[in-house]
């Protein structure tokens, strides 16, 4: 029999208001310009607060906004208590806030603590001597055998380690060599950390997604790891991702900020399990709400990197996000995305970007939006934006993009090559300027965009989907809708159908007294569907999202979708 605190702790759980929210994420330096510097800003924001209240979305979570030198976009943070000038000031942050809020749009930011910039105060400090204060801040180790400590890779390519002559040591970097990563080992630099988290929620945003938080604990000694074949470096993954202490911070974190909040926290954890998931989430632990899984978003790669294309295989994709569905239900809780500013755009993935994009973008966003857990939009996704094919590895800005280009290019990989590899996976597929109308840059800026705009903007913008019913936009506003009325899509279980077929994603979401049956056709072929049960189920259920016009009782068009209500057992 559980007792009294444990049955009113899991009624609080289930009134949380990130449960039945959506949540829609801003790439700052992409949404809109209002200065005319070619730069998205806070102001910009501001501006467009209207536009995503039209929406219907509930949060609005901001990529880094703090100061920084900008070697990756941002996440390489100079000082945590400033705004990055070319974003706006503290001030104008304030309206931020103070203009979401009176519209009943939340905002959270997210926490960048795995690393620093290189400029940071306090691996200034670290670098000047063995002695320093500040060293333990960071990661620091004499070489071995006249090399790095260890034979890990970084993430952004070449090797994880950097030598600084002042001291005669190595300091580890798992992203670029301007990304220092933080020692949690060290108590003072985890109070510094939670001291600066307080900063922020007490100025009043409501939450942090937390990026790559679960690669903050690595294994003592940092040992070597195994070299795949085909790499240079060795995989340091098993000794730095869910790491031995990972839940002893997230707990004293919880303990000493978070749980004084009522807030929404998503934790960036590549390499996590659905098992993971379950400890990381469940609500008895203490420690995050809810965090972001990459299984499903590394389906269309081959076995050793992103970089590797191999076509999506929608069995895989069904088995995996059934097994995030069944085994978080009841316990811990999902985040929905198919896009983010580290992921291309969905409709050219999984859709069809050219012949079927509104199709193609409306049924993936159906698939996604009736499962269980908080779903997430990333910009320009309700508009159906697309991946973009620039000519020359000179208009690319991504740090990731550009290290991998010069390392594939020095082992004689063709050009041509690599630069289909970007065109399908490349992080600036997102980047892109959001597209609002068909003037000159898309309506992003007056000036000249940090990055070119998709030359798709004078088709693809956000003034032709509000003139458009039957755009993507409405679409996306009609599955927020339904969010909030229908208690079956936060609540209800999930049961896949059509488990083993290669173009069908189909399942039912079922509590006491609702079910939905949804269809989704994943392939540019008719496909006809001889059932008769389920034939007959759908016919007596209510038709409640579609996205042809007419709907042909049992088949399924080009990437058709339908979602069948039923109330009552």
């Amino acid at each position: 029999m559980e007792n009294r605190d444990t049955v009113v702790e899991k009624v609080k759980n289930d009134q949380q208001w990130w449960k039945k929210s959506i949540v829609y994420q801003i790439y700052p330096r992409s949404f809109y310009d209002s200065n005319g510097d070619g730069i998205g800003d806070l102001q910009g924001i501001i501006q467009k607060l209207d536009y995503l209240k039209e929406l219907g979305v509930d949060v609005i979570w901001l990529s880094p906004i703090y100061d920084s030198p900008n070697d990756d976009n941002g996440y390489d943070i100079r000082d945590y208590y400033q705004i990055m000038k070319q974003f706006g000031t503290m001030e104008d942050l304030n309206r931020l806030l103070d203009a979401a809020h009176q519209r009943g749009l939340k905002i959270i930011m997210d926490l960048v603590v795995n690393h620093t910039s290189d400029e940071h105060s306090w691996f200034v400090e670290s670098k000047k001597g063995l002695a320093n204060p500040y060293r333990d801040y960071y990661v620091w180790k004499p070489g071995k055998n006249g090399k790095e400590p260890n034979n890990w890779g970084s993430i952004f390519s070449g090797p994880a380690w950097d030598y600084d002559e002042n001291t005669n040591e190595y300091y580890l970097h798992l992203f670029s060599k301007k990304q220092p990563d933080l020692n949690w080992e060290n108590p003072a630099l985890r109070n510094e950390i939670y001291t600066m988290m307080k900063f922020w929620l007490d100025k009043g945003i409501d939450g942090f997604r937390m990026d790559v938080i679960n690669f903050i604990s690595k294994v003592p000694g940092l040992p070597d790891g195994e070299v795949k074949e085909g790499a240079i470096y060795g995989d340091g993954g098993p000794y730095f991702v869910n790491g031995p202490k990972i839940h002893k911070y997230l707990r004293e974190m919880n303990e000493k900020v978070l749980s004084h909040y009522d807030i929404l926290t998503v934790g960036e954890m590549p390499g996590a399990s659905t098992a993971d998931a379950v400890m990381y989430t469940n609500p008895e632990n203490k420690e995050i709400n809810m965090i972001f899984t990459f299984e499903h978003m590394g389906l269309d790669s081959g076995p050793t990197e992103k970089w590797d294309l191999k076509p999506l295989n929608l069995v895989d994709l069904k088995e995996n996000l059934t097994k995030w569905q069944s085994e978080l239900h009841g316990t811990g809780w999902n985040s929905l995305y198919w896009n983010n500013h580290d992921q291309p755009r969905i409709v050219s993935r999984f859709g069809d970007d050219q012949e079927y994009r509104v199709e193609s973008a409306k049924m993936l966003a159906t698939c996604l939006h009736m499962m269980q857990g908080t779903p997430y939009i990333y910009q320009g996704e309700e508009i159906g934006m697309t991946n973009v094919k620039f000519e020359s590895i000179e208009q690319y800005q991504d740090v990731e993009t550009l290290n991998m280009f010069r390392e594939k290019r020095s082992l004689g990989v063709p050009t041509e090559d690599i630069m289909n590899s970007i065109y399908v996976k490349g992080r600036d597929n997102a980047r892109t300027p959001m597209q609002w109308n068909e003037q000159i840059h898309s309506g992003f800026t007056k000036g000249t965009p940090w990055i070119e705009v998709n030359p798709r903007y004078k088709e693809i913008n956000v003034e032709a989907a509000l003139e458009d019913k039957e755009s993507i936009f409405y679409h996306y506003k009609h599955l927020i809708s339904l969010r909030k009325k229908l208690d079956v899509i936060t609540t209800g279980d999930f049961n896949l159908l059509f488990e083993d077929h290669p173009k069908i994603f189909a399942y039912e979401r079922r509590s006491e007294n609702e079910k939905l049956i949804v269809l989704c056709n994943f392939s540019n072929e008719e496909i006809v569907i001889e059932e008769e049960a389920l034939l007959t189920e759908i016919a007596r259920a209510e038709l409640i999202v579609q996205n042809y016009k007419e709907v042909e009782h049992g088949k399924l068009r080009a990437y058709e979708t339908l979602v069948c209500y039923q109330k009552g057992n």
